[in-house]
């Protein structure tokens, strides 16, 4: 049975793969970008370096680009958790293999996951490029970036917990658009203040203090904060404790109720005989 769950959601990886890897102008252009994109990164850090200075140096000693780095990589995979889910689905139900896929004999959790696992699987070969050349830019500064191994199983939990909170979301989002066709609103409401609001680029500290509290209603800002005090500073779980049980927390809500909100909306549309209108 584990294997045959395997084989499919291998099958899933492999399709998608070969859909990614036909239009290979376009995957060159994906790596090509991610270069360009740590490139802006490194000199916007460095033009605002001194501006953020205060805030920045407890967690990285002032390198405002190993700030940025390191609340990208979280930023990437939170995206990728909100829409990919989404994005697959209304992809099928557009071309008319929606229904096909969602009848067929396999578990409807298999089919969600691995629809959109060749999405988890390249962000993670972005992220890991991201970082890569990150340092790879900043070891021809005066200010190397230095990682530290003792924080890394720390990050590893808060990333994982992260991202299952915000698979919760996307999965939520997947049945608002095989319900309703339209599920955009939610994620890009999330994206939006995750991204202003979430320590992603900037510190929350520098944000004006009415606005600050609301930082700590987003996951993404115990993500980007621990996983910076993980790998920049070398903090291990026990001085991390709040922050994997907070992420803990919207996990063991988000994640089921996602679950639970696309069964009913598969189970809503198969009534209403809606599955393969778009």
């Amino acid at each position: 049975m584990r294997l045959s769950a395997l084989r499919k959601a291998w099958a899933f990886v492999w399709k998608d793969l070969l859909i990614e890897t036909s239009y290979k102008s376009a995957f060159v252009l994906h790596v090509g970008g991610v270069v360009f994109s740590v490139g802006i990164w490194f000199f916007f850090a460095g033009f605002l370096q001194e501006n953020l200075n205060t805030n920045v140096s407890a967690l990285t000693g002032g390198n405002l680009f190993a700030f940025i780095l390191f609340g990208v990589a979280p930023y990437s995979y939170q995206q990728v958790s909100l829409t990919a889910f989404a994005h697959r689905f209304r992809e099928e139900q557009v071309t008319g293999t929606l229904e096909a896929m969602l009848v067929c004999p396999t578990r409807t959790a298999l089919v969600i996951f691995g629809s959109a696992l060749f999405d988890f699987l390249f962000t993670s070969f972005r992220v890991v490029l991201y970082i890569l050349v990150g340092l790879a830019f900043a070891s021809f500064t005066t200010h190397p970036i230095a990682l530290h191994a003792g924080g890394l199983a720390a990050a590893l939990i808060i990333f994982a917990l992260m991202v299952a909170t915000s698979v919760g979301i996307g999965i939520m989002a997947a049945a608002f658009v095989m319900y309703f066709k339209k599920g955009e609103v939610l994620v890009t409401l999330i994206s939006s203040a995750s991204a202003l609001l979430g320590g992603v680029f900037f510190p929350t500290g520098a944000l004006p203090e009415a606005i600050q509290p609301f930082s700590r209603l987003l996951p993404i800002s115990y993500t980007t904060d621990g996983v910076r005090r993980a790998l920049l500073m070398g903090e291990g779980m026990g001085a991390l404790a709040t922050h994997i049980q907070v992420l803990f927390l919207f996990a063991a809500i988000l994640l089921p109720l996602g679950l639970i909100v696309f069964r009913v909306a598969l189970k809503g549309a198969r009534r209403d005989g809606t599955l393969v209108q778009y």
